[in-house]
């Protein structure tokens, strides 16, 4: 694969700011794909607090910090694919700034029949509390087994980035811990804007949204795992202000390093590394 040097249209920028979504269908090939999965197989086997586990059989519910260049969980392909134009390049865009650094990545696996659900959220919320002002941040995630209904996918409230931080409630029904958006809240918001829309399609599909915008996932019901790589990112002059007692590093980095854009064919390269 050639380099690339993908740029939003101004267009799909307006769309972002309005809608608080992009979505971009088939953005990673087959190959892209293989060679992330054959990483999440990897990392999955890792005992440790980075890895989230739930259920009867200890399905992996959630690992973190797959794109830095140590730790348990450190991952090439994944810090590839974070630095791809694609990927990168989106996010500056669309946070009107080119100095950004990455939050933290974390990768959803909801495993056949025993997945559970994520309520309604604003990632935001969580991030305030880590210190950080403005809600200048987006994520970028990418499905990396086909996204449907049937099997929890993501969906997204319209215009819901608009209503700025909520007023949530704790959640603590499944293996990782939320904040959620209160019932009598959400029903609100939901006469209020749009109709949810899923994040749906094949493997390789992604879509880049704000950190206000409310979204959800139901139950896997499916008879096959679903898996989702998330790329968090934050404008570096937004880096959060010292906490009591902050969140470990691998859900609130501590690496402020603005991120350079790299070479698109990254993913298969360091595919390439891993099997040499």
């Amino acid at each position: 694969m050639e380099e690339c040097a993908m740029e939003l249209t101004p267009e799909q920028v307006k769309q972002f700011d309005r809608d608080g979504f992009l979505l971009f269908p088939n953005l990673f090939s087959e190959e892209e794909v293989g060679i992330l999965r054959q990483e999440t197989d990897r990392v999955s086997q890792i005992r440790s607090e980075m890895v989230v586990r739930e259920g009867e059989t200890e399905a992996v519910k959630i690992m973190f910090r797959l794109h830095e260049t140590d730790g348990e969980t450190a991952s090439p392909a994944f810090r590839a694919a974070a630095h791809t134009p694609r990927i990168l390049r989106a996010a500056q865009q669309c946070l009107h700034d080119d100095d950004v650094y990455m939050h933290h990545s974390k990768l959803n696996m909801k495993a056949a029949i025993e997945g559970s659900a994520w309520m309604w959220h604003q990632d935001f919320h969580a991030w305030h509390l880590d210190g950080i002002a403005e809600p200048n941040m987006a994520t970028m995630t990418v499905v990396l087994t086909e996204a449907t209904p049937l099997n929890g996918c993501m969906y997204v409230l319209p215009g819901s980035h608009k209503e700025g931080r909520s007023d949530p409630r704790r959640d603590e029904s499944t293996a990782y811990k939320l904040w959620v958006a209160k019932t009598p809240d959400m029903k609100e918001y939901m006469k209020k804007y749009p109709e949810p829309v899923p994040i749906v399609g094949g493997a390789g599909t992604a879509a880049l949204f704000h950190c206000n915008l409310l979204h959800a996932s139901g139950h896997n019901l499916s008879a096959e795992d679903r898996w989702q790589i998330f790329f968090c990112f934050n404008q570096c002059k937004n880096r959060p202000a010292d906490v009591e007692n902050p969140r470990p590093d691998y859900v609130r980095s501590r690496n402020w390093t603005p991120l350079t854009i790299a070479a698109d064919d990254g993913i298969v390269t360091a595919g390439r590394e891993l099997t040499a």
